[in-house]
């Protein structure tokens, strides 16, 4: 569990640097913007499946407003910590059922889905500094080992 809670407190930290950087550049790369949306709105769905609730209204590629943005990331920060705070490693193994974006059921393990979780916003934040760098704006350190310093 300490593991998977270290991971998301990584997710926090590297959404608020990236989140930081955007409002810097409001309105100058409209891609990363997206980028970063798609990545709360993703951690929102998956939190709204792992609660039981149905996710099929959730759009995870919207234009969303940075502003917008700023405040789903705090919403998802809460709800992630929330959820997470009453885990054990037991509870990792649990088979959640759910549906994805089309309607099909699937079953995973909460720590497949917590890992998932974790690792796309790594997959998305490096395309976004792909997208900074592009625009000869300084990419975002987010690596987990600066983190963990």
């Amino acid at each position: 569990m300490e593991t998977i809670q270290k991971m998301f407190e990584h997710l926090h930290w590297a959404n608020e640097r990236i989140l930081d950087t955007l409002q810097k550049i409001e309105g100058e790369n409209k891609g990363a913007l997206r980028l970063f949306s798609h990545i709360l709105l993703t951690e929102k769905l998956w939190f709204t499946r792992l609660q039981g609730l149905d996710s099929s209204h959730i759009a995870i590629w919207e234009d969303v407003h940075i502003d917008a943005c700023a405040e789903l990331a705090k919403q998802n920060e809460q709800s992630i910590t929330s959820f997470l705070k009453n885990l054990t490693n037991r509870d990792l193994d649990n088979i959640v059922t759910y549906k994805n974006s089309k309607g099909i059921e699937f079953q995973n393990t909460l720590r497949e889905i917590l890992t998932h979780v974790a690792l796309h916003g790594h997959y998305h934040r490096g395309q976004i500094n792909l997208r900074l760098r592009s625009e000869r704006h300084e990419p975002v350190n987010v690596d987990f080992i600066t983190f963990v310093r």
